[in-house]
């Protein structure tokens, strides 16, 4: 009969989880700004948001959204005929005011598996982090933004399809 309780128990939770995941808001993706959409592989937060409502008011740039403590990480890939230009959105606080002060590194690997290590320069007009990826490879890339900001890592891991 404990059996039968405990097992009740574990589906009614994972029931709840799923219908917790099955939020009616719709994810943005670069996909609505006529790219191809934005996907995020092994990030605990992605564009889309939980059906709970959090406090980071909606400020997204389209792209894909990492929020780790109080910082706001964004990745937006636009493709282009010779490569992929790639803003990076670092924000801090419920206002997401920008940071232009940090050290952002983007580690990338193309489809083929090669790796490429690039440095973001600031932007203070559009306030972001931006960097050109002169690759056309068709596929998968990854993304690992390694930021440090007056010390403090904070790292995100991304993905986009070319």
């Amino acid at each position: 009969m404990k059996l039968v309780k405990v097992s009740l128990i574990v589906l009614g939770s994972v029931g709840l989880v799923f219908l917790a995941a099955c939020g009616s808001e719709t994810p943005a993706t670069n996909a609505d700004k006529g790219g191809s959409p934005a996907t995020s592989a092994a990030t605990p937060a992605s564009s889309a948001q939980p059906a709970a409502k959090t406090d980071h008011p909606k400020t997204s740039q389209g792209g894909q959204v990492i929020e780790s403590g109080p910082y706001h990480l964004e990745l937006v890939p636009v493709p282009e005929n010779d490569g992929t230009h790639i803003d990076f959105f670092l924000q801090k606080g419920d206002s997401h005011e920008a940071i232009p002060d940090a050290k952002v590194t983007a580690q990338v690997q193309s489809p083929a598996g090669e790796q490429k290590t690039l440095d973001l320069a600031y932007d203070a007009a559009g306030k972001h982090y931006a960097t050109f990826l002169p690759e056309k490879a068709a596929g998968e890339y990854k993304v690992v933004i390694l930021t440090d900001i007056k010390g403090e890592k904070v790292n995100g891991r991304f993905s986009f399809k070319r």
